[in-house]
């Protein structure tokens, strides 16, 4: 995959609350007992409606795939995913921390820049290129494990979703079949959320991609965003 622009982009919303109270008081200036039945006096407190709590964050972070290499920033699978999310209403904003070509080495290098704001959803895509290029795998699970540390260590509330990747079988059986098992085990030993793959019925295909045959076109995407999605409204519903 080559590297090209960082899309990010990040939204924020601040909200308060602003409490009024307004007392009325009735009655003459005439002594009273507490058993005089005329006139009293009563508080009344009015309050403002509350307004909309501060979103929580939903960071997706990854390489090409989730910058949305070749197409519009509206049309990459992250963007699509935040659509949906505001279609229904959840209170949730999306960001997307996607870099072109990026490694688990250089997610690893700069996941403490990007974990300087809470998240409460962190979609870790990493590792098709570590594939791709035959970095070692025990390399790639522990530059995965560690992003997972820090974003714990930053964020301990959050929930953790990791997108499974499959690449082609150019480096081998073995290497493919441990590559392809590696998502699984770090979610199962990490109790993470596991995508089983990312490009599921997309991956292949070559009218759903552009013609380096690894990078979806827009109407992949959509198939990208709604396998994420199966996955990521139970976790946000939940939360």
């Amino acid at each position: 995959m080559k590297f090209w622009q960082n899309r990010q982009t990040v939204y924020s919303v601040i909200s308060g609350l602003i409490v009024c109270l307004t007392v009325w008081n009735c009655g003459s200036s005439d002594t009273k007992t507490a058993s005089d039945s005329g006139d009293s006096a009563s508080k009344t407190a009015v309050a403002s409606p509350a307004a909309p709590a501060k979103k929580k964050t939903v960071l997706f972070y990854g390489n090409s795939l989730t910058a949305g290499y070749g197409v519009e920033p509206s049309e990459a699978f992250p963007a699509l995913v935040g659509k949906k999310i505001d279609s229904l209403g959840l209170n949730y904003t999306v960001v997307n921390a996607g870099l072109s070509g990026e490694t688990t080495a250089g997610g690893k290098s700069r996941i403490s820049w990007v974990m300087r704001q809470p998240v409460a959803v962190f979609v870790l895509e990493l590792g098709g290129n570590d594939g791709l290029r035959g970095i070692p795998l025990t390399a790639t699970r522990q530059n995965l494990q560690a992003i997972m540390d820090t974003v714990r260590r930053k964020s301990p509330e959050a929930t953790i979703v990791l997108a499974g990747m499959q690449i082609p079988p150019n480096m081998g059986a073995t290497y493919t079949r441990d590559f392809r098992g590696l998502f699984k085990e770090l979610a199962d030993k990490n109790n993470v959320v596991l995508i089983p793959f990312l490009l599921e019925g997309v991956g292949g295909i070559p009218a759903l991609n552009q013609r380096d045959g690894i990078h979806p076109t827009p109407e992949g995407h959509k198939i990208v965003a709604n396998t994420v999605w199966n996955v990521l409204k139970p976790v946000l519903e939940k939360e």
